[in-house]
């Protein structure tokens, strides 16, 4: 049951209204936006939202179940809020959605018909349609742990408990020069030995790229260089003298758990738990009968 104004219900109690959609969409980035199918700008709770701003929405889509609600967003890539690069980029996955029902002639009066979040997004060569989900959509969500010979804890987080602002753990860095287009020599980690920043992560702090953060693939050493490979291609070019900060990564197995972080009693995996080759194991005469790997 949606509470309205006084105010509110009454101009809806008139017959004739003046009635407009407007739409706040907040990205990860903490980057807000506000768009409206009204032909003028309306403001409210510190956000405009713009009319002219290449985005449509069509009816909402929903059930008496507990199937998930969804709404189709349709925009124009050349809009100049919304781009292309950004929507590969990935700035816009998982942004917050507000939909409201507003008074355009006087847009105090107004009411929160629904949240959600952008879910798939398919992309055309003009323009865009990203599906705007309920909250639903987290109902559907997997909760809980993995049993696996590997540690399912992300590296730093509570459950690991390492901490990767120790120096021995982060390093500051510029890029040299570019190999390909995903690979580069760097400067500042010469002290590092080589392997220790693969699979970790590198924070972009200058550069078109600024504010990202991607995984590294391998890291190696040669002629005391240090030789980044990043696991997928940015979608904005990385050039000379781009300033970045590097976390060390972890491949997830208790050897490394120990050896590289001392950490051991932080492990979350089951190293233990029989693998695929238990299943093909076959009695033997001399031995093979001490659970140990055939």
């Amino acid at each position: 049951m949606k509470a309205l104004s006084p105010a509110f219900q009454a101009h809806l109690d008139e017959g004739t209204t003046t009635l407009a959609w407007c739409w706040r969409i907040t990205r990860a980035d903490g980057v807000t936006f506000g768009f409206t199918d009204h032909d003028r700008t309306l403001s409210f709770d510190g956000t405009d939202f713009e009319p002219e701003s290449g985005l449509t929405a069509s009816e909402v889509r929903s059930g008496s179940d507990l199937s998930v609600d969804a709404q189709d967003a349709e925009g124009v890539l050349t809009s100049d809020r919304i781009t292309e690069t950004d929507i590969f980029d990935g700035r816009w996955d998982a942004a917050q959605v507000e939909v409201w029902r507003v008074n355009w002639n006087d847009p105090a009066q107004r009411v929160l018909m629904r949240r959600g979040a952008i879910g798939q997004i398919r992309r055309g060569r003009l323009a865009f349609v990203a599906e705007v989900r309920s909250l639903a959509h987290v109902l559907g969500q997997t909760i809980g742990r993995t049993f696996q010979a590997t540690c399912d804890a992300a590296l730093g987080d509570a459950r690991c408990g390492v901490d990767l602002e120790d120096p021995a753990f982060k390093g500051s860095a510029a890029v040299i020069d570019m190999l390909r287009d995903r690979a580069f020599t760097a400067s500042g980690l010469a002290g590092f030995a080589a392997g220790w920043f693969s699979f970790g992560t590198v924070e972009w702090t200058s550069g078109a790229n600024a504010g990202r953060r991607v995984e590294v693939l391998s890291h190696d050493l040669v002629d005391g260089v240090a030789i980044l490979t990043l696991l997928e291609v940015p979608v904005r070019p990385i050039t000379a003298t781009d300033a970045f900060t590097i976390r060390a990564g972890c491949d997830k197995r208790m050897e490394t758990c120990g050896a590289k972080f001392a950490n051991v009693a932080n492990f979350r995996g089951f190293p233990h738990v029989p693998g695929q080759d238990a299943v093909l194991r076959y009695a033997t005469k001399d031995g093979g009968h001490d659970g140990s790997v055939l």
